[in-house]
């Protein structure tokens, strides 16, 4: 397949740059992938589309404020995105080495240097794949964790479309009710339509409410640069699921009741895990470069709730593997004519 195969025309004003006031107070786009017929409804209305003995399977994923900014000694500014910790590099007290996406006012070479807002140090190590480079970090100061400092000196990396840095309220809304662990750079968007109160509702439905992680990567906003879509490799992401949540998903299956997935991460971990390790066995917890489209037979998920993507994206093709790509681009039409919210902080669907 091409990548032309999976554009469209989205008119600039339906980029939704901030969110609802509400989070469920979004609107839901219902898509039979049998029949490609759609129901026009709102979030709430997302229990009437789930049964007692469904599992709903959410990314408890917290996303880092990751933008840092610096200095080198010659007075040039250096923005770094740090994507990804590389737990296995040699660190010392206060000292950790990332995957970073580096960007200087002029050249960037091996062994630049630069200091950090807030009280940090930082040195390019060497470059990776991709334009990517690993970058020490060097905390001083008030400041012995990685996070602590983040916390305190980070922005949070907002989506390029949005067209403005983080502010205030995105600390909270950028993050879903129940973000726990720790090392995404961007959202598990689907997630941040429910509010504890609809969790607890769909729970006393008797719908199993369940968690798994995957830390969302720079790959989920950069564009696929080949024509060919099988040629497109994935940037590798970490995700974890328990074992006992792992063999709940398959009980369900052979009781006959659904897995339902929220999001293309959920999505993506479970699809991997299923594919199992080198030796076959279901793999929960590592690295997955898994990409999905049209051709991909799922192995776990019975159903997914997912936001609106972008033109060419590979989530995208996801969610057109999953639904078939003429439904999607029939279903995304249908939502650009009724004004539907597109990406981020956008509306959802539900592909049933």
């Amino acid at each position: 397949m091409q990548i032309s195969d999976f554009d469209f025309t989205l008119p600039p004003e339906l980029i939704a740059r901030y969110p609802l006031e509400e989070r469920s107070a979004s609107r839901l786009l219902a898509l039979d992938r049998r029949t490609g017929e759609t129901q026009d409804r709102v979030f709430t209305d997302i229990k009437s589309f789930l049964e007692p003995g469904d599992m709903l399977v959410l990314n408890d994923t917290r996303v880092i404020p990751a933008r840092l900014t610096g200095k080198k000694a010659t007075g040039g500014v250096i923005e770094l995105l740090l994507t990804r910790e590389l737990s296995e590099e040699p660190t010392g007290p206060g000292r950790t080495r990332w995957l970073s996406m580096v960007k200087g006012s002029k050249g960037i070479r091996q062994g630049t240097a630069f200091t950090l807002d807030g009280g940090g140090e930082a040195r390019l190590i060497e470059s990776a794949d991709d334009g990517f480079w690993i970058v020490e970090i060097t905390l001083t100061g008030a400041y012995s964790d990685i996070y602590t400092y983040l916390d305190k000196n980070g922005e949070l990396p907002l989506p390029p479309y949005m067209r403005r840095g983080a502010e205030e309220l995105d600390k909270e809304r950028y993050q879903t009710v129940f973000a726990d662990v720790p090392g995404a750079v961007a959202a598990p968007t689907a997630g941040l339509h429910f509010t504890e109160t609809l969790l607890g509702e769909l729970s006393a439905m008797g719908v199993l409410v369940k968690y798994i992680t995957l830390h969302v990567g720079p790959g989920t906003f950069l564009p696929v640069r080949v024509d060919d879509v099988s040629e497109h490799r994935m940037h590798s992401e970490w995700y974890e699921i328990a074992p006992d949540i792992y063999e709940a998903v398959f009980q369900r299956r052979e009781r006959g009741t659904r897995v339902i997935a929220v999001g293309t991460t959920v999505t993506r971990a479970l699809e991997a895990a299923a594919c199992g390790g080198e030796t076959g066995a279901p793999k929960l917890k590592g690295d997955t470069d898994i990409f999905i489209y049209p051709g991909y037979v799922f192995k776990v998920v019975d159903a997914l709730i997912t936001n609106f993507h972008l033109p060419q994206s590979t989530l995208l093709m996801l969610v057109s593997a999953f639904a078939g790509r003429e439904n999607i681009l029939n279903a995304y039409t249908e939502a650009i004519e009724k004004k539907y919210r597109f990406f981020s902080y956008g509306d959802s669907m539900i592909i049933i």
